[in-house]
């Protein structure tokens, strides 16, 4: 039961954001006059990317991120832009390579740890992406603790382990206690370490916004309230269920009162 979305995990620099981070070797702040013409044209090339990426339109935004990397070849987070369009269309060896290559390029960039990390786990790589992910959080002034540690609590669950994820996703919720995804993964973690009534506490505040809640996060607080006994609690949001999800998978497992699964 993979509860955190795809989309809630990926870290990505904008390009203006790439460019800001150039290494200054100590000297002034780099600003927009000090950027060659070069370099403009291939930030501009990496916004497009970006934006195409975040719309889903992977084939044009690697087209360019392609023509921004022809263009400048040093360019701050288009390698690692590169990576996730790759991850995006199943390239799974060109993904990869891209992230190496962030990392060579910048050895302390963050957001590229984060993205191979998580791009290690779902392939079970499991110690490599975990390393990364500590490499990420013990970079000074890291910007994206709150996310990084949700995705690296959700990395152990998937690896079994689950002392390890409770107080990774602890932390997580500690530094963000508004982002739901933090809040439903905390309380499957403490569903399957059999911890129900804390379980219950962190998904009633997901389950408490109808904006917030949907088939996942309904379907555990269902069965968290059968592991309690309260069967009243659990048909009610059985009924929840039908009425807002009747096509769901997981309406369909609570008709076939599927609890234990």
């Amino acid at each position: 039961m993979a509860l955190v979305a795809a989309g809630l995990v990926v870290l990505g620099l904008s390009a203006r954001d790439a460019a800001a981070q150039q290494r200054t070797g100590g000297r002034d702040i780099t600003t927009a006059s000090d950027e060659g013409e070069v370099r403009k044209r291939a930030r501009i090339r990496m916004e497009l990317a970006s934006a195409y990426y975040t719309q889903g339109q992977m084939t044009t935004a690697l087209d360019e991120v392609k023509q921004a990397l022809v263009a400048d070849p040093g360019l701050p987070g288009a390698y690692n832009l590169r990576g996730l369009i790759y991850d995006a269309l199943g390239n799974d060896g060109l993904a990869e390579e891209s992230f190496s290559t962030a990392l060579r390029q910048d050895a302390q960039d963050g957001s590229a740890m984060h993205n191979y990390a998580w791009f290690l786990c779902r392939r079970k790589q499991f110690e490599r992406a975990d390393d990364l992910f500590g490499q990420a959080l013990s970079l000074p002034r890291y910007r994206d603790a709150a996310q990084t540690l949700l995705v690296r609590g959700v990395c152990q669950s998937r690896a079994g382990r689950w002392d390890d994820a409770e107080k990774t996703l602890t932390r997580a919720y500690e530094l963000d206690a508004g982002n739901p995804a933090t809040a439903t993964n905390l309380s499957y973690t403490l569903y399957r370490r059999g911890e129900y009534e804390r379980a219950r506490f962190y998904i009633r505040r997901v389950n408490g916004s109808q904006e917030l809640s949907n088939a996942q996060t309904l379907w555990l607080a269902a069965r968290i309230e059968h592991r309690l006994g309260n069967v009243s609690g659990r048909d009610d949001l059985g009924n929840q269920l039908h009425t807002r999800y009747p096509s769901s998978r997981e309406a369909a497992a609570f008709e076939r009162k599927q609890f234990e699964d």
